[in-house]
């Protein structure tokens, strides 16, 4: 689980958010009950599938969307509850939207300046220079977006979110117009943005390499509902249940049989399990193997067959079979470039084994 020691700056405390059904009086439940809290300086990220509700609790944090029960803190103080809801305005809350929102009409400085109240346009266009600068951008503060790429569009978005200096920022999709080679890149620079800046973030996604490249707690969603918010580390390594061990990462389940040990006997051999994992001797439970758990290995006497293979740049993700017909996922060096149907040799390293009962469906 995440602890550290800053003090909570945003709290969600067991909210829930509805929409109105067809029927009269009737409502679809979309949040069921989520409570998660992020601290100063963090940068948080609610990673799901589309139509788990991610982007409504976003919206739920702005004001832009009441809530039925629970409560919403942000910075101490409380901005919705079900019989409050300060405005949106009023609540110091940057956005960076999936579209970016950028006025075309508007060169990318005035873009940035649009949101600073209070002080002379001279002055405002000064500051969204420098936050320009701020988010690797120089010189482009008299062009257009339509003249920049879509990353620097996207970077654009971003100083003008940042620059009224909120309270909170929230990324909404924010990398899913770009090219998916720049999507983990941009993010990684994105976070180095706002480390640099101590801005506590919230970031919604569908894709979990842009959450581990940009959030320091992620919580895995699933059905309007928080499964998991803990560290990317624990997410892969730690998952809380089936379904959380499947969203992240490749890999597959397999059948095995605790044994004492305490150890886990599978097809492959006999793996150690930690005590805490470890149940009755004889217990039938799935197995969770990752695709990093299968090395390639052209001594060993175990042989599989390619079966299917995705080129990931410097990898090959292999799905492969073995004779008795278990499938299983491998992460290969690109460098060994197989064809489907060729047998490979493979072997087992896994250093964190996790089951589940056969008897648990979550």
């Amino acid at each position: 689980m995440i602890n550290n020691k800053s003090p909570i700056h945003l709290n969600l405390e067991d909210i829930h958010v509805s929409y109105p059904g067809e029927k009269s009086g009737s409502s679809i439940p979309i949040v069921k009950g989520l409570s998660m809290s992020l601290q100063q300086g963090r940068i948080g990220c609610l990673l799901g599938p589309s139509g788990c509700g991610k982007s409504t609790i976003l919206r739920a944090i702005c004001g832009f969307e009441p809530i039925q029960s629970g409560s919403i803190t942000l910075d101490s103080q409380k901005v919705s509850t079900p019989n409050y809801l300060l405005a949106p305005e009023k609540r110091r809350v940057g956005v960076v939207f999936q579209d970016y929102a950028l006025f075309p009409h508007l060169t990318n400085a005035e873009n940035v300046a649009f949101g600073l109240r209070g002080i002379s346009k001279k002055e405002a266009i000064q500051k969204a220079e420098d936050w320009l600068i701020r988010v690797g951008l120089h010189d482009v503060g008299n062009r257009y977006p339509h003249e920049l790429s879509g990353g620097q569009q996207q970077r654009v978005a971003l100083a003008r979110a940042m620059a009224p200096e909120p309270e909170l920022l929230l990324l909404d999709e924010p990398f899913s117009n770009l090219d998916v080679d720049l999507r983990e890149r941009l993010a990684s620079e994105v976070r180095d943005i706002l480390k640099a800046n101590g801005t506590t973030a919230l970031l919604v996604t569908h894709d979990q390499f842009e959450a581990f490249a940009i959030a320091d707690d992620i919580g895995v969603m699933a059905d309007g509902r928080l499964v998991q918010w803990d560290s990317a580390y624990n997410l892969y390594h730690r998952p809380a249940n089936r379904f959380v061990a499947s969203f992240i990462g490749y890999g597959v389940f397999i059948p095995g049989k605790t044994q004492v040990g305490p150890s886990v006997e599978i097809e492959l051999g006999s793996l150690p399990l930690p005590q805490s994992s470890y149940g009755l001797p004889g217990e039938e439970v799935d197995v969770l193997l990752r695709a990093d758990d299968i090395v390639h290995d052209d001594d060993s006497p175990l042989l599989a067959t390619v079966i299917k293979k995705a080129f990931r740049g410097g990898d090959f993700l292999y799905t492969v079979r073995l004779d008795s017909g278990l499938e299983l996922m491998a992460m290969v060096p690109s460098h060994h470039n197989h064809e489907i149907g060729e047998k490979i040799g493979i072997k087992l390293i896994a250093d964190h084994v996790v089951t589940f009962s056969k008897m648990s469906i979550n």
